[in-house]
């Protein structure tokens, strides 16, 4: 027999507790003995409180752009790591999927039996509570607010603050495989300005195998899970929320509106040079006005003359338009072109969906007033309406008389009262009786979105999408345009970009909108056009 000796066995504090007896082992975690100790913790609330980074090689504190910090092996126990990232992945997920997310989530893990993830929850919400509010010097509650979550290919969480009642302390414990930030799926850290908006990433954190991250919630910890760009990757994490006293915040910053405008003085030629001639039919304007006012939302195909299609989608290709990014990232995030230098075809397809005829080729599309000449539900009390000529012809159409359903089936627009105050804030009313519009340019590829926010305007109007550049363009992509309810996630409409079709949806006060996220698989896309991605020309009129 060998003469050397073998040392005694190591324990694994996660599989048995002393005075257990053999086959009664207790899975048990431990926080890392280094952040327990008592020079570390002094150290670590020190620079927290003063808001100094600190680099050890246990933890790492950043006080910018907002205070946090990350534990790069939070619970150094393998065999127990492996057992919780078994029990984790057996659990059941529930897709999620809004303007904000696309991920799986589990269910509340607050009264899960597994023994890894008992373990885990004692882990957090008793040692390590301890330890963070003592470095934070906020008294964290015991209360739990534990989920897991599973980002695969194409899944994201946009920007947001994490701000609710009560909520102190945000962290993120990760059980991913080797992980790379070209892989995405980092915790991505936002500046903010002077109004407490967010302005643009500023640090980036890459997931990594047991390590933990925490931040402060406060007004300006902005962040966002970026999408993960790797297939056959899951980045799986436990999330939650440690809770305290709560913190007064400032008020929510009310952001300046895009510019409204009245029609530009363009009679009925324009609609002779753009429009494709079946919509100019008064017959096909009567069945088109008789459809909505069933639907509150169209679809036109085929809208401009073919020609006039082709020279706006080539035009909209040219490397001299300049493109600026419309935020903040926390609202939207796309690209918005500059007017002053388009061309002059682009320059003038504006001046159409802002021109006078066309106000009055809308109203008589939908049975709204966008036009004086144009008739109203008052006009036709106890008498035939007459479809305003927009095309110097004249056509009379009896009205039905029904109620013309929103996109949420609502009652019809008809019966708002002309007086009708908007109550929140940041909804102002179109006070002039002049029809109005706001519109834009834009452009849409990888990373594009619009969210549906608290301080979002809500009123009465008609939307109108042009598409362009969006041939071969698969819903799985993103980009399209969803219409909810307020106060519910789900869908009411969505309308699916379209090359060389209208989209017009009236929606009331509450309706809101927002354009989904634009993955990586829109990467994927055949290329045809120098650009990826497409565009559209979106527009809102008011009565």
């Amino acid at each position: 027999m060998s003469g050397t000796r073998r040392g005694p066995r190591a324990r694994d504090p996660s599989q048995e507790e002393p005075g257990k007896k053999r086959g009664k082992r207790e899975v048990r975690g431990e926080l890392s003995a280094a952040l327990r100790e008592p020079a570390l913790q002094e150290k670590a609330g020190a620079a927290w409180g003063r808001r100094e980074p600190l680099s050890h090689e246990a933890i790492a504190l950043d006080p910018a752009p907002f205070c946090h910090g990350v534990i790069p092996d939070f619970v150094p126990c393998p065999r127990f790591l492996d057992g919780l990232h078994a029990e984790l992945s057996g659990l059941h997920f529930h897709e999620k999927g809004n303007d904000l997310y696309q991920f799986k989530q589990s269910d509340d893990l607050k009264k899960r039996k597994e023994p890894h993830i008992s373990a885990l929850r004692k882990v957090l919400f008793e040692e390590f509570r301890e330890w963070l509010s003592a470095v934070t010097q906020v008294e964290l509650e015991p209360t739990i607010d534990l989920s897991c979550a599973k980002y695969e290919y194409t899944d994201t969480l946009l920007c947001h603050d994490d701000e609710l009642e009560g909520r102190r302390i945000a962290f993120i414990l990760y059980l991913v495989p080797p992980w790379e930030k070209s892989d995405g799926g980092t915790l991505d850290l936002y500046s903010t300005d002077g109004h407490f908006q967010p302005q643009q990433v500023v640090k980036s954190l890459v997931p990594s195998w047991n390590s933990l991250a925490f931040f402060e919630v406060s007004p300006v910890s902005f962040h966002q899970v970026s999408e993960v760009l790797t297939e056959g990757k899951c980045r799986l994490s436990v999330s939650g929320w440690f809770h305290g006293p709560s913190v007064a915040r400032p008020p929510r910053y009310i952001e300046s509106l895009l510019p409204r405008s009245p029609h530009i003085p363009y009679d009925h030629e324009i609609l002779y040079e753009w429009i494709n001639p079946v919509y100019l039919d008064m017959d096909s304007q009567a069945q088109i006005q008789e459809e909505f006012e069933e639907r509150s939302e169209l679809l036109l195909k085929n809208f401009l003359k073919g020609e006039k299609f082709q020279l706006v989608c080539e035009a909209l290709q040219k490397e001299d338009i300049k493109w600026s990014s419309r935020g903040p990232p926390n609202k939207r995030w796309y690209e918005k072109a500059e007017e002053g230098s388009l061309p002059d075809v682009l320059r003038k397809c504006l001046e159409f969906f802002r021109s006078e005829a066309l106000f009055l080729l809308l109203s008589n599309f939908t049975g709204l007033k966008l036009h004086f000449l144009a008739s109203s539900d008052e006009d036709e009390e106890g008498e035939e309406g007459r479809a305003a000529d927009c095309t110097g012809h004249s056509s009379s159409k009896t009205k039905q008389g029904e109620t013309s359903q929103k996109a949420n089936g609502d009652a019809d627009h008809g019966d708002r009262p002309e007086d009708d105050p908007q109550t929140k804030e940041g909804d102002p009313k179109n006070s002039s009786s002049v029809p109005m519009c706001m519109g834009e340019l834009r452009h849409w590829t990888n990373g594009h979105y619009t969210l549906v926010h608290d301080t979002q305007m809500t009123e009465f109007a008609l939307d109108l999408l042009f598409f362009c550049g969006c041939e071969d363009w698969d819903a799985e992509y993103g980009g399209f345009t969803s219409y909810i309810a307020k106060g519910e996630d789900e869908e009411l409409l969505t309308v699916n970009p379209e090359n060389n079709c209208v989209a017009l949806v009236y929606r009331d006060k509450e309706t809101l909108k927002f354009v989904k996220y634009v993955n990586h698989r829109s990467l994927e896309r055949p290329k045809k056009q120098s650009r990826a991605g497409f565009w559209d020309f979106s527009f809102v009129y008011y009565e």
